[in-house]
């Protein structure tokens, strides 16, 4: 795959170093931003910083990874505070950690991500992971009317986004439409079936699998993300649920145990609180209701209270 490239003249060195960088980004399974819709960072050291951060956030991810993903990133916005490559970045971090259960301060996180991509958009209108990101931000505000506009239009960019498609499979879960859940993740996974996230693609039809009463289908694909995910502690939540409904308390209590353990917070103490987080704030009627039936009720047999 790297021949390429280096089969044509050298005449055109900044196209040549455009392709490479292309080819590293797709092994390395992140965006970058084409020159032609995002200011790219001028400062050598700031671009350093950058690429260190994408490299980080391409990693497995874990409390430690994300801390150090945004740390790069947040060095490379004080080396060259215009950068649009580097505010889009630094933002996708923090609404990253807030999504996956990571962050120590869910409003502080957002409410920076928020400022940084109300700077950084405007300069990438073109830009679909720019967009991608927006629309994270906004379903981590439980607003996912909002950002399922802002996913169609990275797709309507780069129809080939599996991170959007991801989001956007979220939203249609949101909204009860879980008919269309399982496509989106399919073809997400056919589009980057290496991809270092899979195990949220994974995660998301394992829920689906949940809310629809097919307890046996759910704990398939529940396993698979805990196997490829284990850090994430929203995986083991959910097989928590899946194994209590399956007759497995001991199991169950032992996943909810470790959800606990990996979040470092007390999301996962009682009913009421896991509502008031993100993920369960903006459910739709219909989906209130399979939750109510299914993940909830798994979780009660699982020891979780409904107040603490």
């Amino acid at each position: 795959m790297w021949a390429e490239p280096f089969d044509r003249g050298v005449g055109d060195l900044f196209a040549l170093q455009n392709e490479i960088t292309s080819l590293i980004a797709s092994t390395l399974k992140v965006e970058l931003f084409h020159a032609e819709e995002i200011r790219r960072t001028e400062h050598p050291d700031a671009l350093d910083y950058i690429l260190r951060g994408r490299a980080a956030f391409s990693d497995p991810p874990t409390r430690n990874n994300f801390a150090k993903a945004i740390s790069l990133f947040e060095h490379a916005l004080a080396l060259d505070p215009n950068s649009a490559e580097a505010q889009i970045d630094l933002a996708g971090g923090l609404v990253g950690r807030v999504l996956t259960g990571f962050s120590a301060s869910t409003a502080s996180d957002l409410k920076r991500a928020e400022g940084l991509v109300d700077q950084a958009l405007p300069a990438s209108p073109r830009s679909e992971y720019a967009h991608f990101v927006k629309g994270e931000m906004l379903r981590a505000q439980n607003r996912p009317e909002e950002a399922v506009p802002e996913y169609e239009l990275a797709l309507a960019i780069n129809r080939n986004f599996p991170l959007a498609l991801h989001g956007l499979a979220w939203c249609k879960l949101y909204a009860g439409l879980l008919d269309a859940v399982i496509p989106l993740e399919e073809e997400a996974i056919r589009l980057s079936p290496r991809d270092p996230g899979i195990g949220y693609r994974y995660g998301v039809i394992g829920t689906v699998h949940l809310l629809q009463s097919r307890t046996d289908e759910a704990i398939v694909w529940l396993e698979k993300a805990r196997s490829t995910m284990s850090p994430v502690p929203f995986n083991h939540l959910r097989l928590a649920s899946a194994y209590a409904l399956g007759g497995e308390p001991e199991r169950a209590a032992a996943e909810l145990a470790e959800a606990r353990r990996l979040s470092g917070d007390n999301r996962y103490s009682s009913i009421a609180r896991l509502m008031s987080t993100h993920l369960w704030g903006s459910l739709s009627p219909k989906t209130r209701a399979l939750a109510e039936a299914t993940l909830f009720a798994g979780l009660r047999k699982a020891g979780m209270p409904e107040e603490r």
